[in-house]
Parts: C-alpha cells; sequence; structure tokens
C-alpha cells in the first residue's frame, strides 16, 4: 500500500510541476487585477490626460462640496458681432496671407510697449476649457536676458541638430536654412513666451484644475500671431527643443507652468530673405458636406 501511494506521488502531474502551475495561476491573478483597473482608468487614445475630468470613483466624492471656479452670475445677452472689418473675411484673409515667419530682425526702431501689450489683450480674449485662462506670457526686451535665452538655447539646438534630431528631421528644415545659431533672438526688440499654465491656484490658496490647458493656450496663441500681423509687426513662431525647464528657470515661473513656444517680434531686418514657399489652395483644405 505504501508503495502505491508513493507511486501516485511520483507521477502526480501537480505534484511534478507544482512550481510551474502557481507561476500560471499568480500571473492570471496580476493580469486580471491590471486590467480591471485599466479599464476605469483608460482614457481614448490621443486624449489629452487630464485626470480632472475623469468622474471621482472614490467612496466619499459624494461628501466633497464641489464649488466652481467661477462665480455663478446670470448669462447676459449677446448679439453677435459689433466691430468687424470693412473687407470682412476676404480682408482678414488678405492680412494673413501676408504673414511669413521672419528669423532676420532689425534692432530698431523699436515697436512701442503699448502695440505689443495690445495685441497680448487681444490674445487674452481666447476661449479656454471652463474659462479658466491657462496662459502668461513673458514679454523680454532687457538685453542681458535676451542674451541668456539664446545661450540656453543655442547650447541645446546644437546638440538637438547634430544628435537628437532624426535625419529625416533636418533634412526636411534645410530648404528653410535654419542651424542652431539663433541671432534672432538677441537682434528682435522683443521675445514673447507663451507658458500654459497647467494648473491654477484659487483665492482660497486651493489648486485650480485648467482643462484642455494646451489646446487652449494655442488658441491664444494663434490669436497674438493674427494681431501682431495686423499691428504690422513680424514673428515666428518656435519651440525650443529641451529648453523649457531652463528658460522657466531663469524667468522665475512657478511650477505649474511650461513653455509652449517662443516668439522673436518686431520689424523685418533690410536684408531679410523668406523661403518662397507656396500655401495650399482652398481646395486642399477644405471638405463640404
Amino acid at each position: 500500500m505504501e508503495m502505491e501511494w508513493q507511486e501516485i506521488l511520483e507521477t502526480s502531474v501537480f505534484l511534478k510541476y507544482w512550481n510551474v502551475l502557481l507561476t500560471v495561476i499568480l500571473v492570471a491573478i496580476i493580469s486580471k487585477w491590471i486590467w480591471n483597473r485599466r479599464g476605469t482608468k483608460e482614457l481614448p487614445k490621443n486624449h489629452e490626460t487630464n485626470e480632472e475630468i475623469l468622474a471621482d470613483s472614490s467612496s466619499n466624492a459624494e461628501d466633497i462640496d464641489y464649488t466652481p471656479a467661477l462665480e455663478e452670475k446670470e448669462h447676459i445677452p449677446y448679439n453677435g458681432a459689433k466691430v468687424t472689418l470693412s473687407g470682412g473675411a476676404a480682408e482678414f484673409y488678405k492680412i494673413m496671407n501676408d504673414r511669413r515667419s521672419v528669423r532676420a530682425y532689425r534692432t530698431e526702431p523699436i515697436p512701442p510697449i503699448d502695440v505689443i501689450e495690445n495685441c497680448i489683450q487681444a490674445a487674452g480674449t481666447s476661449p479656454s476649457g471652463a474659462h479658466t485662462e491657462p496662459w502668461t506670457f513673458c514679454v523680454i526686451t532687457d538685453p542681458e536676458i535676451k542674451q541668456s535665452i539664446r545661450d540656453i538655447i543655442e547650447s541645446e539646438e546644437e546638440l538637438n541638430y547634430a544628435q537628437r534630431m532624426h535625419k529625416q528631421w533636418t533634412t526636411d528644415l534645410r530648404p528653410l536654412k535654419t542651424n542652431h545659431i539663433k541671432r534672432y533672438l538677441t537682434d528682435a526688440p522683443y521675445l514673447i513666451l507663451v507658458f500654459k499654465q497647467t494648473y491654477g491656484i484659487t483665492k482660497e490658496g486651493k489648486r485650480k484644475q485648467h482643462y484642455y490647458n494646451e489646446i487652449s493656450v494655442s488658441i491664444a496663441v494663434g490669436i497674438l500671431l493674427c494681431a501682431l500681423q495686423s499691428a504690422g509687426l513680424s514673428s515666428l513662431i518656435t519651440t525650443p527643443l529641451n529648453c523649457g525647464p531652463a528658460l522657466r528657470t531663469l524667468l522665475n515661473r512657478p511650477v505649474n507652468e511650461k513653455l509652449l513656444v517662443l516668439m522673436p517680434v518686431g520689424y523685418p531686418a533690410e536684408n531679410c530673405k523668406v523661403p518662397d514657399l507656396e500655401r495650399k489652395q482652398l481646395n486642399d483644405i477644405i471638405v463640404k458636406y
């Protein structure tokens, strides 16, 4: 009888492969746990990951006294645009079609600061998620600060062009004749650094969520670009790669701000040249239904 029992133990598949079976069971349990968590937290692809737009599934969520960041007031009447261009949309198109990205600037004359302020005020009319207005526009005129900005950017851009950027990227930039040298950063009378506020602070000192902050600030930058062109000023949209944290530190901006774009602003240099580019025709960018 003892021999038969021993034989059963020796031939038992479970006992023979107990370590493998235990591993499989543990993996299955962990996988199920991860899948359950993923199902409650995953957002659609290409969706901005803002944890504040997810439903609060915590057990005590109903006990929280939620107060809107905006004051709750009665809505006011609105009858549409009161100020328009005499030539309408066709005139606006002509203004913007005249815009070019400029990389060479005169150091003088210097545009009046109130013109720059008016353009930024126009940018501040941009729509934003839940009217959080998550933007900060830093206007730089100090020569020393501009030089420090140029030093930071050129140092990183030299590495970008030499090592970090894909060969196809640098090849595509070749017709634009750009490189790591950025004279416009010190030549342009103004540098406007636009920061997105990833969150805000309420009057009570609480953290305020800024929904879709990057999209909101991007729209504001577009309006700023249009305002500058309408004022007769030239500009350039730049996104200094790997420079954001250093520039934020240089300007002593708070941790909730991240650099979105940097724009030199002024008048084109006397010998300024721009690429001979053509824009897509209307039929190439519009689909009617």
